[in-house]
């Protein structure tokens, strides 16, 4: 508790609708939630079945699991696009068309609205800790509207849209930095000042998401401020991991980790989607078949399915009504209890698809010393980028009377590092299985959306995958990178002839061991490629890429390569 002082102030804070009946003038505990531990809903995707990517959890029926379930929306008159929208939703329509109001009044009356009804606390049981949440919804409400406002407007200009892939964000506190983007921190600091509490004290109860490793997470969250605050229509992907970076001590004089479990208090600034939920797929096997068309296809089945569901994170940009989006994949299982192992006192296995789900966003870069550890990075790659991929095309798709083929000119697709550059391979098995393209067609399609951001000069520290494990677990990834590489080097022959050109630029490797290069995939399937600086672009171009750089020159392409920052 705050103390008596700040009790009374607090007391007085409540309107007279607010205020509580004598009945309730005791003490009481309130409770504590935590999102943290949210469970989700059974899978309504059937392992068997396949091509059923990009379609939300949502959209299936809860009765059938099958026919997509409608959503009432307000419908606009046609004749009068310009003017108010019509309906029988134009009551909804005209509440939400006005904004919180910024005064210091309105913003201590909104953080007593969050006391109460979000927090479940009462003027006799209530905490420095409970202030900044209080606080920090009251914060999160005003970025709301600005969220809804700026994807209205992108909507509405149907403008090309950027989506930056990322293993790492290492974002920083949110509190502040809302604050000072809104042009609100004196509002908020006069605000609870009046209420008995000053804003230094509350600042330290943020916990801190350390869902970076160093530098390249450091320059995917300054990208995106950057981009919020030149209003670019760009969004970030990444894995909204359980422990982010450890937390470290010192120990008898040596340097000792401990979990870092950033998610063990409620987080007021992450925003749950439970209806924006995907399949992503692992093992199984691939399947030939003949469409209604009688064109061969192949089509992924069997294997497991885990979920993907989506946690929202606002991002303000500053001097801007501009409020972008970092969204960030949790993994939950398809089913979350056998309910039949647990009644034969098999306990342990009775949550076991859950433990196993949750190992994929559970840490940053897990040991991949072990082949356990190697499968464990592998899928966690692959079921950000799955999920992350399905959600931009999704949206860019939705719109009425859209064309693949406008996919260029409407989307730009940011690879941070290899870390993400499944995404060449996902993207293909998406415009080719799901949405049924020609190979020509859909290969063209990914080569002008994706681009590649290089973080290494090293050619020792590209990521490199074991063919086995692809077979295992991404079967159909392999085979359309086979399929990709051998027409690249059927060109590279009539290029080059059979010789050492051609084994430096294919994707595959055969020593030390048999392998997919990612950082070739990555450039041979991107649009542009760049380091973080002007000299390392050189470097890349020089020494890392070099026989990239040479063959994309001789083809006319001498512009693939670009330096576009010089570092943060």
């Amino acid at each position: 508790s705050h103390g008596g002082k700040a009790q009374a102030i607090l007391a007085q804070a409540f309107p007279p609708w607010l205020q509580p009946p004598r009945c309730r003038s005791r003490p009481i505990a309130h409770f504590r939630y935590s999102l943290a531990d949210e469970m989700t809903t059974s899978s309504v995707w059937d392992p068997n079945a396949a091509n059923f990517e990009m379609k939300r959890k949502a959209s299936f029926s809860l009765f059938s699991a099958g026919e997509p379930s409608a959503r009432p929306c307000p419908p606009l008159d046609k004749d009068e696009k310009d003017k108010s929208k019509k309906g029988e939703h134009e009551k909804l329509w005209k509440l939400m068309g006005s904004y919180k109001a910024n005064d210091v009044e309105s913003i201590q009356r909104d953080v007593v609205s969050q006391v109460e009804y979000s927090l479940a606390c009462t003027r006799f049981n209530f905490s420095r800790e409970d202030a900044y949440r209080a606080a920090s919804l009251a914060v999160r409400d005003r970025l709301l509207e600005s969220f809804n406002d700026t994807n209205d407007w992108y909507a509405q200009q149907d403008c090309k849209r950027a989506y930056y892939l990322s293993a790492e964000y290492l974002l920083g506190r949110a509190f502040q930095n809302a604050l000072v983007n809104l042009d609100l921190e004196p509002q908020f600091q006069d605000a609870l000042m009046g209420l008995g509490f000053e804003m230094e004290e509350l600042y330290p109860f943020e916990a801190d998401p350390g869902l970076g490793n160093g530098g390249l997470g450091r320059l995917a969250a300054c990208f995106l401020d950057s981009m919020a605050t030149l209003s670019l229509p760009c969004w970030g992907y990444g894995i909204r991991y359980s422990y982010g970076i450890f937390k470290q001590t010192i120990k008898d004089g040596w340097q000792v980790e401990k979990p870092d479990y950033w998610l063990a208090k409620p987080v007021p600034w992450e925003i749950p989607r439970p209806d924006v939920t995907y399949p992503i797929r692992f093992g199984g096997k691939c399947e030939e078949y003949s469409d209604e068309k009688g064109v061969r296809r192949t089509r992924w089945v069997a294997g497991e399915i885990i979920q993907a569901m989506a946690y929202d994170n606002l991002i303000p940009g500053f001097d801007t009504f501009n409020t972008n989006n970092l969204r960030l994949w949790r993994a939950l299982p398809a089913e979350e209890f056998d309910f039949q192992a647990f009644n034969e006192f098999r306990y342990a296995e009775a949550v076991d698809n859950r433990r196993k789900a949750e190992d994929l966003s559970a840490v940053l870069y897990p040991n991949d010393d072990e082949t356990a550890g190697k499968v464990l990075r592998l899928k966690q790659q692959y079921f950000f980028v799955s999920a992350s991929l399905q959600d931009l095309l999704r949206e860019f798709i939705r719109k009425p009377n859209r064309k693949w083929s406008e996919l260029p000119q409407k989307v730009a697709i940011q690879m941070n590092d290899t870390h993400p550059t499944l995404a060449v391979l996902e993207m293909m098995r998406l415009l080719v299985d799901v949405q049924r393209l020609n190979w020509a067609e859909a290969w063209d399609l990914t080569r002008k959306t994706c681009n590649y951001t290089n973080h290494t000069v090293m050619p020792e520290a590209l990521e490199k995958w074991p063919v086995d494990m692809m077979q295992e677990y991404l079967p159909r990834h392999l085979g359309i990178c086979g399929e990709i590489n051998k027409q690249f080097m059927e060109e590279l022959k009539q290029m080059y002839g059979d010789g050492p050109k051609m084994w430096g630029l294919s994707l595959f490797q055969e020593e030390p061991f048999k392998g997919i290069r990612m950082g070739n995939l990555a450039v041979l399937g991107s649009n542009k490629v760049n380091g973080v600086a002007a000299l390392h672009t050189e470097i890349v171009k020089k020494e890392t890429f070099a026989d990239f750089y040479q063959y994309f020159c001789a083809k006319g392409e001498k512009d693939k390569f670009v330096n576009m920052t010089n570092g943060v």
